[in-house]
């Protein structure tokens, strides 16, 4: 009896799926055409057409094999990626990379990595191939960025580093150091009132990195009680950014997420991070020395600046309000440096993701087509009232004009509202004051025409903060 015959698979290879796409794009054939000219099914060009975004980043990355039909990722993913990156690292200083070497390496990868795994001959085999390696006759790789500054007339766009196109927009990431007059209020300016403020977001603006703030004062008195871990932003003691402990916490990150990234950075800040200890999952790329792009759309920048000066004049009316006849002169005073910590994490988390997408691609850090414009004056705060527009334009630039001399009142402990004018700090809140300033916030909601949602805001505070009290 003969047995009944079942239609043979047949799988495409990745640079046949390439040519799906291509015909699909650029002829009018429709999948059925396309899926009988490569004897395969409809389905399998669906698929195909799902999956476009990964394949074209398979195919454009050049490690990828273009032969192969079937792609099965590594359960050790992370330690496969690092290994391939020491790998391109290796072949690039022209070392001779051998079986027994690699083995080695993602042993030692794996120790870091904090994984039990322990390399085969056959996951070798498997590594290869997935990633397109040979260990044929030796050549050293051209250089990611060439030392060479572009020729002129070129748009930001073909003034790209090479390497950048590897990586999906999600996994590029922008980075800017900027001062910031923390407490400046219009037409008033302090010299000890900077603090320096570290900003990274990648390109697609679905991804915001935790703000650093960084100031001349080791220990606020502001601090007394806090618990950091708990904070919305990071403070460090020194204008000066912490590259190498924050790289490390970002590299940790993206670890444990199985993904490696790349971020932008200006030229002399990666020559200074020269002697830094190995990064297995964040690659730096520098911009051209030449470029006067910065790292971060200066747009974005520009916004949270607008959104900090805007939450800042705001709490500097309450401060007014609570304290009849104050200046704002006066009030400034009582911005403290955690107030500042939390004004700027609330305007970091106001600049909103479409505007860094169209920034990314406008200024070339990102490639792509720019996306349809949105409304300017929806990612923009509103003008505070009694400023002009022009007025909080040059109020959010502060930073361009030179401050003149001061004393820091919290740096001589002197502040009113740190102390008690002899250097004591406040006591910590207990468990009933919270409660009690529940209560108090309720009423006062309840007397002044609060909104619903507001309410519904409130009792979600409210919940955490009765489950905090029963800890």
């Amino acid at each position: 009896m003969e047995l009944s015959s079942k239609k043979k698979l047949h799988a495409l290879s990745l640079a046949e799926k390439i040519r799906v796409l291509e015909l699909l794009d650029e002829s009018k054939m429709s999948q059925s055409e396309v899926a009988r000219r490569f004897q395969v099914s409809q389905p399998q060009i669906s698929r195909i057409c799902k999956n476009k975004e990964k394949l074209l980043a398979d195919w454009c990355s050049g490690t990828a094999n273009r032969e192969r039909k079937r792609k099965r990722e590594s359960k050790y993913s992370g330690i496969d990626e690092a290994l391939l990156c020491w790998y391109h690292i290796a072949r690039a200083k022209a070392w001779d990379v051998t079986g027994p070497m690699l083995l080695h390496k993602a042993k030692e990868l794996a120790d870091i990595m904090g994984q039990d795994f322990v390399p085969s001959i056959g996951w070798l085999v498997r590594w290869k191939r997935r990633n397109n390696v040979g260990f044929g006759a030796r050549h050293v790789l051209a250089p990611s960025f060439p030392p060479e500054p572009p020729p002129p007339g070129l748009t930001s766009q073909a003034q790209l580093p090479l390497s950048l196109k590897d990586f999906s927009p999600e996994d590029v990431f922008g980075c800017a150091e900027l001062p910031l007059l923390y407490r400046a209020v219009p037409g008033s300016l302090g010299a000890c009132d900077q603090v320096q403020v570290l900003l990274c977001a990648n390109s697609r603006g679905t991804e915001k990195r935790r703000v650093l703030l960084g100031g001349l004062q080791a220990a606020p008195r502001c601090f007394f009680g806090v618990r950091s871990e708990t904070l919305p932003a990071s403070y460090h003691p020194d204008l000066g950014i912490p590259w190498s402990e924050w790289l490390a916490q970002f590299d940790r990150d993206m670890g444990e997420q199985g993904r490696q990234v790349a971020l932008l950075l200006a030229a002399r800040v990666v020559e200074e991070l020269a002697g830094l200890p190995g990064l297995y999952h964040v690659r730096l790329l520098p911009l051209a020395t030449s470029s006067t792009t910065p790292p971060l759309p200066s747009s974005v920048v520009r916004a949270f600046k607008a959104h900090y000066r805007h939450r800042l004049l705001g709490k500097l009316a309450a401060i007014q309000s609570e304290r009849d006849g104050t200046s704002l002169a006066e009030a400034r005073a009582g911005i403290t440096m955690l107030d500042a910590l939390h004004v700027a994490a609330a305007a970091w988390a106001k600049v909103p993701p479409q505007l860094i997408f169209s920034s990314f691609i406008q200024e070339g850090l990102a490639p792509g087509k720019t996306p349809p414009s949105s409304d300017k004056a929806s990612e923009m705060p509103p003008v505070p009232s009694g400023l002009s527009l022009e007025e909080f334009s040059h109020f959010v630039d502060l930073e361009g004009e030179e401050p003149g001399p001061g004393v820091c009142k919290e740096e001589t402990g002197t502040e009113d509202e740190e102390g008690n004018g002899e250097g004591a700090f406040e006591p910590l809140p207990t468990r009933a004051d919270a409660l009690r300033a529940l209560g108090t916030l309720r009423r006062w909601f309840e007397c002044n025409s609060t909104s619903p949602e507001l309410f519904e805001k409130f009792y979600n505070c409210e919940e955490e903060v009765e489950r905090l009290c029963c800890l």
